[in-house]
């Protein structure tokens, strides 16, 4: 190996642990969470496109976690950026961290992507612009991956709360 290969590979490793340590920090904030609002979930942990990823899961449906969700994912979002802080607050890093909850997101991911794919699919049939309605930025990154897969490219336009995607022919 190369000393270009050794450290890119050391660097790529530490990368990881310090994902895994973000997860851990992660996970130990979100039990702590759970104990006091009385919910039983269980913690998975991973590391997903140099992101953690940590999810609380369920056994027994998940009916009790879906107040963790709230309306339209908004207590899930808020509970992103605490556990974000409390990594934060732990390492001095800034933490990228994706939550999810009793599969709120995973299912979330799978529709915007159908739509990013529909949309893509308008724009290549009339090659005029298709503009989605206001997301979030979690949502605006689904379609855009959705977009880019499908051949065409798309931009954010509007400020938040009001951003959306606007898909363009290619």
């Amino acid at each position: 190996m190369t000393e270009g290969t050794t450290s890119a590979a050391a660097e790529g490793a530490d990368t990881l642990t310090r994902l895994e340590q973000e997860g851990e920090i992660a996970a130990d904030y979100l039990e702590g969470l759970l104990d006091i609002a009385d919910l039983d979930g269980d913690i998975d942990m991973d590391v997903e496109a140099d992101r953690a990823s940590v999810s609380i899961i369920s056994d027994s449906g998940g009916r009790d976690l879906q107040k963790l969700v709230g309306r339209d994912g908004e207590v899930l979002e808020a509970l992103q950026e605490l556990t974000r802080l409390a990594v934060h607050r732990e390492t001095g890093d800034r933490s990228r961290l994706m939550l999810d909850i009793a599969g709120y997101r995973a299912k979330k991911r799978a529709e915007l992507s159908e739509l990013g794919a529909k949309a893509a699919a308008e724009v290549k049939s009339t090659g005029e612009p298709v503009k989605l309605k206001p997301m979030t930025p979690f949502e605006r990154k689904v379609v855009h991956d959705a977009v880019k897969s499908a051949g065409l490219r798309s931009e954010s336009e509007g400020e938040e709360p009001e951003r959306f995607v606007v898909v363009l022919p290619a």
